[in-house]
């Protein structure tokens, strides 16, 4: 089985994007809760549930991308 550069440094990029996600969602939802009495709690704190919830996809996705590019894809019949 051979290494798919490709894809391995495509599941890079996206691991390396998840953990910026994964620092800023909470900081942002933190930041929310600290202001709840100010006009912009409510999209302030969807941008940051949206911000982690894509945190969490992307890191289902980059290891996705990681397996497959070490591993190699299922062939399908």
């Amino acid at each position: 089985m051979k290494t798919d550069k490709y894809l391995l440094v495509k599941g890079l990029r996206f691991a390396g994007i998840t953990i910026a996600l994964m620092f800023t969602a909470p900081v942002i939802i933190s930041s929310a809760f600290k202001n709840q009495n100010h006009a912009y709690f409510w999209p302030v704190l969807i941008v940051g549930g949206i911000l982690a919830i894509g945190a969490v996809a992307g890191g289902f996705y980059s290891i996705k991308l990681m397996m497959d590019a070490l591993f190699g894809r299922k062939k399908q019949n």
